[in-house]
């Protein structure tokens, strides 16, 4: 048995010493034993443990520098052997190396086999590792492969869109994507790609998307029902970024409908219901955007109905945060009414916890301003809920309820139903100091509109 069959020869597994026999044959043997050992390495380097491969690296990337062609190609596919190993413990290592260069100099001449191996590799060492992707792009890396994507006729391509979402993390690399065509593949890379190359695109065209001429763009090339999709299908991280580069795509009256549409409010109203924070406040968000369009505010009135007749609180905390916005809207008379939301509100104003009571009432205090909505709130009994509060022990519902009720107190039609309030002493402190704070505000504005642009401008620590 030569030394190249020993590698993978006995029956108890010795990996220090077919670490030691494989350095021996690539030093001492002909083409051929090296050949014959750099594949059998390859074929059994999954079953060894990291510590008894990382000093094979060194040795496979000057062999991949400067063998022949063909121990050069059979050492690219053991490379990226190791390069996509669970956790990419080698990838920073082969990177540093000088790895990256060599790369670069084949593609564009490689074919089938050897192409598909640098391409999973690049691929590979880009995907998790920074500095990488900086030597990549420092190395005119975007430039070979957006040359090779548009030509690229087999399946890896996928690769490529690989690699090309991992670039799009560089700062430097999203300034020029509109320039030289990126924001296609960036979507294309949203459904093709292995998951953490599709996160990685989401992440891309979320930065992308806050630029409003680029995120009419990203919406008109499809970005949207990709995004939906990968929220559907990714894991817990994954749909936090998706959910959150759609949200910032939706964040224009022209993109609302096309989010809507493509499915986007039932996986926010999941995100809400989660467990996860973060998940929460990007739900909180979007379904704010998407229900300035009075259909959307309908549809999300109605799944935060069904949260508020829950029982998990955190989830209803939301629910309320997303009420107290969608109180301010133009339609929010029709958009409670016909959802029913506010008999709720009040129901959770008597038994829900501190926190969620103050939110409600900021939600009321919002309500109290549109003279439909007084009624419905006055229709489902909140007059005497408003003025108990006056008595209680919490100031901020205290505040809230007072400035209800003082929007109440001037609407003719309903005065009388807080006359008996007007008495109350806390009430009238806390009247007297809204007024207060109202008549600064309104101060503040007639101010500032008797200045001018000119006046503004004048000041040459304002221009």
């Amino acid at each position: 048995m030569d030394r190249a069959e020993k590698i993978v020869g006995g029956d108890v597994i010795d990996w220090d010493e077919k670490v030691r026999l494989f350095t021996t044959v690539i030093a001492c043997d002909g083409e051929q034993g090296q050949l014959c050992a750099i594949k059998e390495f390859s074929r059994i380097c999954k079953l060894a443990p990291d510590s008894a491969l990382f000093g094979m690296v060194p040795i496979l990337v000057e062999l991949f520098r400067s063998s022949p062609p063909a121990i050069r190609d059979s050492t690219a596919f053991a490379l990226c052997r190791l390069a996509r190993r669970a956790g990419a413990p080698f990838c920073a290592t082969i990177g540093q190396l000088g790895t990256i260069p060599i790369i670069l100099g084949l593609l564009p001449e490689s074919r089938d086999v050897l192409r598909r191996s640098l391409l999973r590799l690049l691929s590979a060492l880009v995907a998790v590792d920074g500095a990488n992707r900086v030597t990549l792009a420092r190395n005119g890396g975007l430039d070979i492969v957006l040359d090779l994507i548009s030509s690229c006729t087999d399946d890896t391509k996928k690769y490529l869109l690989e690699i090309l979402s991992a670039l799009a993390m560089l700062r430097g690399v999203r300034r020029v994507a509109v320039r030289l065509g990126i924001f296609p593949f960036l979507i294309e890379a949203l459904s093709a790609c292995r998951m953490i190359s599709r996160m990685q695109a989401a992440h891309a065209i979320g930065l992308l998307g806050v630029v409003r001429r680029d995120r009419h763009m990203l919406v008109e090339l499809g970005a949207v029902p990709a995004l939906v999709q990968l929220i559907r299908e990714g894991d817990r991280s994954v749909k936090l970024i998706a959910s959150n580069a759609l949200g910032i795509i939706s964040s224009h009256v022209d993109c609302i409908r096309p989010v809507a549409e493509a499915g986007a409010i039932p996986l926010y109203m999941e995100l809400l219901e989660s467990s996860e924070p973060l998940g929460r406040e990007i739900a909180e968000d979007v379904l704010c955007i998407l229900a300035v369009d009075e259909e959307n505010a309908t549809a999300i009135s109605e799944q935060l109905v069904r949260i508020l007749r829950g029982s998990d609180e955190d989830a209803m905390s939301a629910a309320v945060d997303v009420l107290w916005d969608l109180a301010g809207y133009k339609h929010s008379a029709s958009v409670m009414r016909d959802s029913g939301a506010i008999p709720l509100l009040m129901e959770v104003l008597l038994n829900g916890s501190v926190d969620i009571r103050e939110k409600v009432m900021g939600t009321i205090a919002q309500l109290s301003y549109d003279a439909a909505n007084r009624r419905a709130l006055v229709e489902a009994g909140g007059i005497p809920l408003l003025i108990g509060l006056l008595r209680g022990d919490s100031e901020e519902l205290r505040d809230y309820a007072v400035e209800s009720l003082i929007n109440f107190g001037e609407d003719p039609v309903l005065r009388d139903f807080v006359v008996e309030a007007f008495d109350i002493p806390s009430f009238v402190d806390a009247r007297d100091r809204i007024n207060r704070i109202r008549a600064s505000d309104e101060y503040m504005s007639r101010s500032m509109r008797l200045l001018s642009i000119e006046q503004l401008t004048s000041d040459t620590e304002l221009s």
